[in-house]
């Protein structure tokens, strides 16, 4: 991927103020593929003191976000089906990995799965982008 697209979305990810309040860390960035991680804490449960499937979204959708704009052109969801398969333990390092599946000039979609440390499957996506033709408005 080029240098220039990994460089400015791993520090646009570092500025997000969503980012920022759930602790969403890219930690890798290629061509159609991402792995973002954060540790479910306290304030991420639900009424019932488990996970809150936003928290969940929140991982997946970071992943999803960072996957589909590497291509380094703008690119916005159109649709994401979740199923949740196991609700993760507190203070659980949780890890989304979003791969592309499937690439055209207008769309892509994308598989993310969320694990936690011990390859516990929690959450399962397919994803959708529509992909403008604009280059990132970031890009340096």
């Amino acid at each position: 991927m080029e240098k220039a697209v990994r460089k400015a979305i791993f520090k646009k990810v570092t500025e997000e103020p969503f980012a920022r309040k759930m602790n969403l860390k890219l930690v890798d960035l290629d061509d159609g593929y991402s792995v973002v991680e954060m540790t479910f804490t306290k304030d991420m449960e639900n009424i019932f003191g488990i996970a809150h499937g936003g928290a969940i979204f929140a991982l997946i959708d970071e992943a999803f976000e960072t996957a589909s704009n590497s291509h380094g052109t703008v690119a916005v969801a159109l649709n994401m089906n979740i199923t949740y398969t196991a609700a993760p333990s507190p203070a659980a390092r949780l890890r989304a990995e979003a791969r592309e599946v499937n690439l055209t000039p207008r769309t892509a979609t994308y598989d993310i799965k969320v694990t936690d440390e011990k390859q516990t499957l929690i959450a399962v996506c397919q994803a959708l982008v529509y992909r403008k033709k604009d280059r990132l408005p970031f890009l340096e």
